[in-house]
């Protein structure tokens, strides 16, 4: 289990949870602020003393007020962590919602939790952290389950704009002459249903609308 946190969180309510949640684990040495650049300030000097941190929990998003900041928000904290001390467990906390935004944080920032404000919060909290405690990423059930349709269809540059096109309210019987317009020179009306077919198969979709909500929230359009 881990012994030194920092938390990084701006809402007082918020902080104190989290403060709580790290007690019931027996993390003694806790640290907290409100601040981005105070955050990456603590990180540093831990490091200078010898007495690492070994966990970061932060938020995403930190409301501005009268202090000026070099550090905007938790994604930049994330990546400043990581390049002073590229060994630090990070927990983000947050009420972010969007699967796309929370999948780049694993993929991009390579953040070894991500936990969700809302009800229960506080055991999902608990449950990340002892997870990677143990050396293992931890992963919201929800994002596990769309990430799981991701690995049954492969789009391809002709479903992409088939998507795309649907998105931006063009008519499916329309999109042969839409496609050809873009290059593709065999994108007919039956090719078009039936890659529209496959896709809502492959990924379990029941109509396009729900194809096309998918696809903008995993940043595919």
């Amino acid at each position: 289990m881990f012994k030194k946190v920092l938390i990084a969180e701006d809402q007082q309510m918020a902080s104190i949870s989290i403060v709580k949640t790290m007690e019931l684990l027996g993390i003694v040495q806790r640290q907290y602020t409100y601040y981005c650049d105070d955050a990456l300030m603590h990180i540093r000097k831990a490091l200078q003393s010898g007495e690492p941190f070994d966990l970061l929990i932060t938020d995403l998003s930190f409301a501005e007020d009268h202090r000026e900041q070099q550090l905007k928000g938790g994604e930049d904290l994330i990546t400043a962590a990581k390049s002073l001390q590229d060994d630090i467990r990070i927990v983000v906390f947050s009420a972010e919602g969007r699967p796309s935004v929370i999948r780049s944080l694993y993929q991009d920032l390579g953040i070894n939790a991500f936990v969700q404000k809302g009800r229960r919060d506080a055991e999902e909290l608990s449950s990340a952290v002892e997870t990677i405690g143990k050396g293992r990423t931890y992963m919201p059930l929800e994002i596990k389950r769309t990430a799981s349709y991701h690995n049954t269809f492969e789009f391809d540059k002709l479903d992409i704009a088939i998507v795309s096109q649907l998105s931006k309210g063009a008519k499916q019987k329309n999109l042969p002459v839409l496609l050809q317009e873009q290059g593709f020179t065999r994108a007919s009306l039956s090719t078009v249903e039936k890659r529209l077919k496959d896709m809502r198969e492959g990924l379990g979709f029941s109509n396009n609308e729900q194809l096309i909500v998918y696809c903008r929230d995993y940043g595919i359009i």
